[in-house]
């Protein structure tokens, strides 16, 4: 198996989070911190930068992604679908609307990948067909 490095082990960590603050809400310095703080994370420092920078953008721009998310998933309520397959398409509708440094197909290939590596090969079959719809209103 392939060791995750960079940038996708960034996002990563920002679905690991994301995820567990869906079942534990805390003060986000508190809950960082925490996080950070365990042995088995041993991030870059501009990886962690990108990792927290994602974390306070998702957090902070939800609502939109929610709404987004909506309008893509034939209308389901977003509090309907898998948490795991939830965070994942907020991370990756994130770096497609607020990231000019992240390609849209990079951000849909990195979704897929995460999807197979916490989830499924379906989870990961609906996370694509999901972000494909999103990348071509975009254009």
């Amino acid at each position: 198996m392939k060791k995750v490095t960079g940038r996708r082990l960034a996002r990563e960590w920002v679905v690991q989070f994301l995820f567990q603050t869906e079942f534990n809400p805390a003060e986000l310095d508190e809950a960082l911190e925490d996080f950070w703080n365990d042995e088995k994370k041993k991030p870059l420092d501009r990886d962690r930068v990108y990792a927290n920078e994602m974390i306070q953008g998702v957090l902070d721009q939800q609502l939109k992604l929610d709404r987004t998310l909506k309008r893509y998933t034939d209308n389901w309520d977003v509090d309907r679908l898998g948490i795991l397959e939830r965070t994942v398409l907020r991370v990756a509708v994130y770096e497609m609307l607020f990231r000019d440094d992240v390609p849209p197909v990079v951000s849909i290939n990195e979704a897929i990948e995460i999807a197979k590596a916490f989830s499924s090969k379906k989870s990961a079959r609906f996370v694509n067909g999901v972000l494909d719809r999103v990348k071509k209103e975009l254009k």
